[in-house]
């Protein structure tokens, strides 16, 4: 049986020019960066060479790049230490953001020494700006605004430039969760303007268990993790040096074949839309799925037209691999915040929801596989409703 894989906005197949680099470091350069002979040294060049080149990738300084486990790391140790150590006191989010945010802002909420204001979600799955610009306009908190750069489960784009610009003007500081957007876009981050963003590079095919948090030079935040001081005091605990290796090559690689692969993915992506639409009628897409400009071009949230809670078995019978929503939520009964936050419980009792995420890896064969298991499940939904 043949295996297609489209589920690439949970984890992607490491890159062999990845795997190459990492095995180098891992053959030859063994030392603790903390040592200060020789074979320290050497490892310790090797994660500053790589903070180096992930600052210039995204046009910032080497001194705002602190390594990470992953994301989930990065943006607990940044939601936390703006409330424990920056005194913020009001945090603005959404239902909408990758569990790593929710429960981090639910945890500082029930500790009670901060407030935190959901905005409200538009039909189509994007905020409500004018309701955070009006929140912005009272200064008499100190805020940090959160929220993620594109959704995880149904792909919108977040104007992050804008909100930037809107947390500046009001004295806000802003953080937004980047892991899908890092390595897809050719992101500026000093011309986006946020204060804080993080990145997973198990994402852009390289290690998991390796990641980093950004943090404006300002910033002043403090670390989660105490003890042999490393990542400039924010980070103990001796440095994942292939790791932070590898994360450095996937990232050259993903921004060095960036066009290519962007051209590749918007037209596989249309491909899928029309081959859903033709095979399946009733078929829709989730938020602004289906727009390849207004969400993540490497992610499609289909809305299949009937309810079918055991179709990610269906779908992993055939040899295809996807996700009925976050990877982290994957094998929960309920329903995702996500798709709660955009239906009713009757809409969402009429429907499936299905994400597929696309790489420079997947074809048009693959699309066709699914479509062909997807037409024939809804063919066996219609006969049943007869």
């Amino acid at each position: 049986m043949q295996r297609v894989y489209l589920d690439n906005a949970a984890t992607t197949a490491i890159r062999p020019e990845v795997v190459d680099e990492m095995a180098h470091v891992m053959k030859n350069v063994f030392g603790n960066p903390s040592s200060t002979h020789v074979f320290g040294r050497e490892a310790k060049a090797l994660i500053e060479m790589s903070r180096k080149n992930i600052a210039q990738r995204l046009n910032v300084s080497p001194a705002e790049i602190y390594f990470t486990s992953c994301g989930t790391e990065s943006n607990n140790t940044i939601i936390r230490s703006c409330v424990n150590d920056l005194a913020v006191t009001r945090i603005i989010t959404t239902d909408m953001e990758h569990k790593c945010v929710l429960e981090s802002v639910k945890d500082v909420e029930h500790k009670g020494n901060v407030e935190v204001i959901r905005l409200n979600i538009l039909k189509d799955g994007n905020i409500d700006y004018s309701q955070l610009e009006e929140l912005l306009k009272d200064q008499s908190k100190k805020t940090l605004v959160s929220l993620m750069h594109a959704n995880n489960e149904i792909g919108n784009l977040t104007d992050v430039k804008y909100i930037s610009q809107l947390c500046q003007d009001n004295s806000a500081l802003f953080h937004s969760d980047s892991v899908q957007t890092v390595g897809h876009y050719n992101l500026d981050f000093q011309e986006l303007g946020m204060d804080f963003a993080s990145c997973s590079a198990h994402k852009i095919h390289g290690p998991k268990g390796a990641g980093f948090l950004y943090a404006k030079k300002a910033s002043h935040i403090k670390p989660l993790i105490s003890g042999g001081g490393q990542e400039r005091g924010l980070r103990s605990g001796t440095e994942n040096v292939y790791g932070i290796v590898g994360l450095s090559k996937s990232l050259d690689l993903a921004l060095d074949e960036l066009d290519a692969h962007v051209k590749h993915i918007k037209e596989i992506k249309q491909y899928t839309i029309d081959q859903l639409k033709e095979a399946i009628p009733g078929v829709a897409f989730n938020g602004l799925s289906e727009d390849l400009d207004k969400s993540l071009y490497a992610l499609l949230s289909i809305k299949l037209p009937f309810h079918d809670t055991l179709i990610g078995f269906e779908l992993e019978l055939a040899g295809i691999a996807v996700s009925q929503g976050s990877a982290c939520s994957s094998g929960a009964a309920k329903v995702s915040l996500v798709m709660q936050t955009l239906y009713t419980e009757e809409e969402i009792n009429q429907m499936t929801p299905l994400r597929v995420s696309y790489s420079y890896e997947t074809t048009k064969e693959d699309i066709n596989i699914l479509v062909d298991t997807l037409k024939k499940i809804a063919e066996k939904h219609q006969l049943q409703n007869a």
